[in-house]
């Protein structure tokens, strides 16, 4: 069937307080020497990746009631992100951050997620249907039913989960086709430090992608139909700030897989999204279009996949 949309999202809505340090975190204490305030959160995040990739994506999580009032929607919708679809609601709000970003890039943040979570359970399934791919994060234990409802309706549903919350967390696991995790989570998920074996901890016969990224040393996947596992190095590049590297990562792989690519190209493509991102400063500001991903892609140090030795069916 036409879609208008190519990927739906619920999930994190967020305003981050940025604040850049001239020390390691590990230091202790440091001098300021920036503080900006951009937009943030992983599902909104990615779908602005989404945005400025060229696709077509909208948000279905909660939005607050006075759209007027609703900075987090109306930035959203300035990206190019449709929020025609979300339901909205009084105590709607968006988790509140604050940042503290070293010299390397690397980054602590410190959030306040006290709000209302997840979308509207009376959600039809014809906004469903606007799109082939569901992004959801953590907070979606708030909408199983959604979720379970996407995956019936034939949605390719891409789980971004960094941390749980029990048997509730489980479940959303289990209805999630592609599972596309920090190696830190998937490694405490499953008790296993070998991400060849996690990748199969992880399998189901109802799985079309495992996708295990562990930033600057590279990404895993086992993906439908393919008896090779594949590691896909990271891009070297000076990183200046890595917020937001996991969302455009996610949201390059969800444009991706909307357009009919195998899981493999979906992560090369979303490999090259986040190591361009982290080259600028902010979860957004780096965020890249299509044409300089190419041409990043195209460039003779661009990193190639390679099979996991000893791991195949």
């Amino acid at each position: 069937m036409s879609h208008s949309l190519q990927v739906l999202g619920f999930g994190a809505l967020a305003i981050d307080d940025i604040i850049y340090v001239d020390r390691g975190l590990s230091a202790g204490k440091g001098k300021v020497t920036k503080r900006t305030t951009d937009h943030g959160g992983n599902v909104a995040t990615a779908l602005v990746a989404v945005a400025r990739l060229g696709g077509h994506a909208g948000f279905i999580g909660w939005l607050g009631d006075e759209p007027a009032a609703d900075l987090a929607g109306a930035e959203l919708e300035r990206e190019g992100v449709d929020i025609s679809l979300a339901p909205r609601h009084a105590a709607a709000a968006p988790i509140r951050s604050v940042i503290t970003v070293g010299p390397d890039g690397d980054r602590f943040i410190a959030y306040d997620d006290d709000v209302l979570h997840g979308t509207s359970d009376a959600l039809p399934d014809d906004v469903l249907m606007r799109a082939p791919v569901l992004l959801i994060d953590g907070y979606a234990t708030h909408s199983e039913s959604v979720v379970a409802r996407a995956r019936a309706l034939g949605l390719a549903v891409i789980a971004d989960i960094e941390w749980t919350v029990g048997a509730a967390t489980d479940r959303i696991l289990t209805f999630a086709d592609h599972l596309v995790l920090p190696l830190v989570f998937a490694r405490e998920h499953t008790g296993e430090d070998d991400p060849a074996i996690i990748l199969e901890k992880l399998w189901s016969t109802d799985r079309s992608a495992v996708v295990l990224t562990d930033g600057e040393r590279g990404t895993y996947l086992r993906q439908k139909g393919d008896a090779t596992r594949w590691h896909l190095p990271a891009y070297q590049v000076q990183a200046v700030d890595t917020t937001g590297a996991g969302d455009c990562f996610h949201g390059a792989y969800a444009l991706a897989l909307a357009e009919g690519k195998s899981p493999l190209d979906c992560v090369a493509y979303a490999t090259t999204a986040a190591a361009i991102s982290v080259t600028a400063r902010g979860g957004r500001r780096g965020l890249p279009d299509h044409r300089t991903c190419l041409a990043w892609m195209a460039a003779e140090n661009a990193p190639a996949p390679r099979p996991i030795p000893g791991h195949h069916d």
